[in-house]
């Protein structure tokens, strides 16, 4: 297991649960310890580079326990470890904090993640949608929302191929 992992296990305690599977470090955090739990692995262990930030919706999973989870897959670039931290959020106010003030990159995937899932980020300094209309009502990638929409799509405006 990753010394990096390992260590937030010493920080933490037994909140952290962690995993290693084919040289993926995992580590499952509590939504009110990440921040400080990805400040550490940012400062410390020296995870400079946040390659992405992904939401996934547990709808109907048979063990699941919670609706929300959000994975941040992080990259030390100096050793090319890399690891992956996710934490989860339920209804009906789904929230993290942001993580903007670690990596600036974070600013359009929290948004994604925010527009697609309704997983909200607090203290994100512009949180709106990136990917669907301001006017649209709802968050298409959560498993509940029906395949043919809410019948929201007559509100959009019509673009024709010469404008876009």
């Amino acid at each position: 297991m990753s010394s990096a992992v390992k260590n937030l296990q010493t920080i933490f305690g037994d909140v952290i649960v962690a995993s290693e599977f084919r040289d993926n470090k995992r580590a499952t955090v509590p939504a009110d310890k990440v921040h400080e739990a990805l400040t550490y692995l940012k400062e410390q262990c020296g995870f400079d580079m946040l390659c992405d930030l992904a939401g996934i919706d547990y709808l109907g999973y048979p063990d699941a326990t919670d609706r929300y989870a959000v994975v941040y897959s992080l990259t030390n670039t100096a050793t090319g470890d890399r690891v992956f931290v996710k934490t989860f959020v339920n209804d009906p106010d789904p929230e993290l904090p942001t993580v903007y003030d670690l990596w600036k990159g974070a600013d359009w995937m929290e948004r994604e993640v925010f527009d697609l899932y309704g997983v909200r980020f607090a203290g994100h300094p512009d949180l709106r949608r990136i990917l669907m209309p301001e006017a649209f009502e709802g968050h298409p990638l959560r498993k509940d929302y029906p395949l043919r929409g809410y019948g929201e799509r007559h509100n959009l405006p019509v673009i024709t191929r010469a404008e876009s």
